[in-house]
């Protein structure tokens, strides 16, 4: 009987790339979630930025 996660004992199997094969399996189910959503984030803020610069309104200074 496998233990739960939740046991403090409890070490996941890794591959050779040092990766538990869940995370593998997760990514080829549901996309890189964490990569997509941290370009998303480095997208908003770059509008983020254009929306809230001022410079062009005050050239110069």
């Amino acid at each position: 009987m496998a233990r739960p996660a939740n046991d403090p004992s409890f070490t996941p199997t890794r591959d050779s790339s040092g990766l538990a094969p869940i995370y593998d399996q997760l990514v080829a189910e549901q996309g890189n979630v964490p990569a997509e959503a941290r370009r998303l984030a480095e997208e908003v803020q770059r509008e983020a930025a254009q929306a809230l610069d001022w410079s062009r309104l005050h050239p110069g200074g």
